[in-house]
């Protein structure tokens, strides 16, 4: 596995650790002044792996239209993640950095489109997008630690 995409993995690993003490419920509630919860916030770094590094490229996306709908930016939970649910996302947190972790192997990232994130970072090539990634999904797993304790009370 490349270093890139690992750096991305190990903290996707650690997340789902320290939510295995959480229910379903808790992982679905979205606390007062917040606007998504936990399972979209870890379907959210899906979704955004796959625009980022695949959409952006007019590549086709691993996770289907119907979930990166649901995840992709701008968008908000709505309706409860059941078990299958769950588990679907985090299978994807893994799968979808395998294919990744392949592609890049295989050198399918050419032509990078240069384009500006909304961060006000220019991204001109994959490698500058899996660096941004790693940023997004830090922020991502912030807000996940600050849900954590408000649905922990």
């Amino acid at each position: 596995m490349t270093k890139a995409v690992d750096i991305i993995k190990q903290p996707r690993i650690k997340i789902l650790e320290i939510l295995k003490e959480f229910s379903l419920e808790q992982l679905n509630e979205v606390p007062a002044g917040f606007n998504n919860n936990i399972l979209w916030n870890l379907g959210h770094i899906v979704a955004a792996q796959q625009g980022i590094c695949y959409s952006r490229m007019g590549l086709p996306r691993v996770v289907d239209d119907e979930f990166f709908m649901a995840y992709k930016p701008d968008t908000k939970p709505e309706k409860f993640i059941d078990t299958a649910g769950f588990e679907k996302i985090t299978e994807l947190m893994f799968s979808t950095l395998d294919k990744l972790d392949i592609d890049l192997q295989n050198n399918i990232f050419t032509n990078y489109p240069t384009w500006t994130t909304r961060y006000g970072v220019e991204i001109t090539d994959i490698n500058e997008a899996i660096r941004f990634l790693s940023f997004h999904e830090g922020l991502h797993m912030g807000y996940i630690m600050s849900l954590r304790k408000m649905v922990k009370k």
